[in-house]
């Protein structure tokens, strides 16, 4: 008889869009000897008596529904039935087309918006938005909820739907209705989808008491990623620097593999840099083969946008070395994905794995937390100030509340920020429009609203006002 059996890849990676970890893995075929019954033959023959009520009811639809069915469609719902019961975002069936742009989403590049998402208690949640992409310049933040996409509401979709209905061709447009922490409302965005490069690594020379600290920026774990630090790294150490910030705030993830390379170029040999624990609770440990760390301090920012890949870089660079996380709790995303492909073109994409920190610790929706935790500003987190009619005084609405935690960013003192707009808030807004060189007359109007956008894009990227990369410039001692 046949039988089949897993021959697992070693090379881990993570889908890029989903927030997932996944492993590749194939199928073979292989054809036993004469032997007597295992239990496997058993459990096979117990499988078959359980799909015999399948196709019963499979037959009962084909042969007696009032429509008539594909049959691929009453297939694929099985699968996707079963899939469900497990109740884990993770674990997907994606037919030939989905199964196809999942490897597409590998590549170098790919037309969308360019942020990463994924399923959270049923909810539809951004992991974070890729460095300069469109997601990233419309404001969109880790956490952010998508509860529609161009008007209809993403109840009942699983990831891959979702995913599919959010990416398109570059120059289109999708709309997409947001719930934010801290607002009471949901907001709208418009997105214009481009060409989103996967441009991963970073580097500049910064100053810190006299000193040239090196400063890596990881935005995802690419094919390419971990060459590219390689050689990032070996520039900035030519430049004779005392210390390393390593950057990974927004980072979704990426390929195990290059998280792993990097790793073995920071980490030593005295404890795994992770370990892979199986259902039965076995546990294989990974190693560095360095014997000796870098001869500087190094520190690693985090945020809630740091997922995957990054937790495993953090966990390892805190409980190997002792090197400090700087920010705020991570994503925690612990488990590990194997895509299975199928005869048809078609896969699974099912929970196999747990990743484990190097002293054993399981950080799914926990999180990594830092060892300095430094939140950024709240102007940080505010998001776009849509205005279609001006904002006056006596008004109450969620608008309003945004322009005060702007005006409030800036330094203006608009007195409360609850979205009521009294005298205090009239004469904060005076004072920017006068500072700005606009009519002076209290009323945020659209071109008032945009300039107040600029004002904070502008002290967003002064990086001398992002307190966590501050902070972990001075803990590098």
């Amino acid at each position: 008889m046949k039988k089949r059996w897993l021959a697992i890849i070693a090379a881990f990676s993570f889908f890029i869009g989903a927030g997932g970890t996944y492993t590749g893995i194939k199928w073979l075929d292989s054809r036993d000897q004469d032997r007597p019954e295992t239990k496997e033959e058993n459990d096979t023959s117990m499988i078959s008596a359980h799909l015999e009520k399948v196709e019963q009811v499979y037959r009962l639809i084909q042969e007696a529904y009032v429509e008539k069915v594909e049959s691929e469609q009453l297939v694929q719902g099985a699968i996707q039935g079963m899939i469900g019961t497990l109740k884990d975002p993770y674990s997907v069936y994606m037919d030939k087309e989905t199964a196809e742009q999942f490897n597409e989403h590998l590549d170098s590049s790919f037309e969308g918006i360019g942020a990463q998402v994924t399923i959270e208690n049923g909810k539809l949640v951004i992991v974070a938005p890729i460095k300069n992409t469109p997601a990233e310049k419309v404001g969109l933040k880790p956490r952010d909820q998508i509860i529609k996409i161009n008007g209809e509401s993403i109840e009942g979709l699983d990831l891959y739907e979702a995913t599919n209905k959010i990416r398109g061709e570059k120059g289109t447009v999708v709309t997409l209705d947001i719930i934010r922490k801290g607002t009471s409302k949901p907001f709208q965005v418009e997105i214009t989808r481009e060409e989103v490069p996967i441009l991963t690594v970073f580097s500049e020379i910064k100053e810190s008491d006299g000193k040239k600290i090196g400063y890596l920026e990881i935005t995802s774990f690419s094919e390419g990623t971990a060459r590219d630090f390689r050689k990032e790294l070996a520039k900035l150490e030519e430049k004779k620097i005392k210390g390393l910030v390593i950057d990974v705030r927004g980072n979704p993830g990426g390929m195990l593999s290059s998280v792993e390379e990097i790793l073995q170029q920071l980490v030593t040999d005295k404890k795994p840099y992770i370990q892979i624990e199986e259902r039965n609770g076995n546990k294989s440990p990974y190693f560095s083969s360095l014997k000796q760390r870098k001869p500087y301090p190094i520190t690693v920012l985090i945020d809630e946008g740091s997922a995957s890949a990054s937790e495993i870089l953090a966990g390892a660079l805190n409980e190997v070395e002792g090197y400090h996380l700087v920010g705020v709790r991570t994503f925690g995303k612990g488990t590990v994905q194997q895509a299975i492909p199928l005869e048809d073109g078609s896969n699974v994409k099912l929970t196999m794995f747990k990743w484990l920190t190097p002293e054993g610790n399981w950080i799914h929706d926990k999180g990594i937390e830092p060892t300095i935790e430094v939140a950024q500003p709240e102007y940080y987190y505010a998001h776009s100030l849509n205005v279609e009619k001006q904002l006056v005084r006596d008004m109450n609405s969620e608008e309003v509340k945004i322009a005060q935690q702007l005006l409030a960013g800036l330094g203006y003192g608009p007195g409360r920020t609850d979205g009521y707009f009294d005298g205090q808030t009239e004469r904060a807004v005076k004072a920017f429009q006068s500072v700005e060189k606009i009519p002076v007359t209290g009323k945020i109007d659209p071109k008032t609203a945009a300039r107040l956008e600029a004002a904070i894009m502008k002290r967003i990227e002064d990086e001398r006002n992002d307190l966590q990369l501050q902070v972990s410039l001075k803990a590098l001692k």
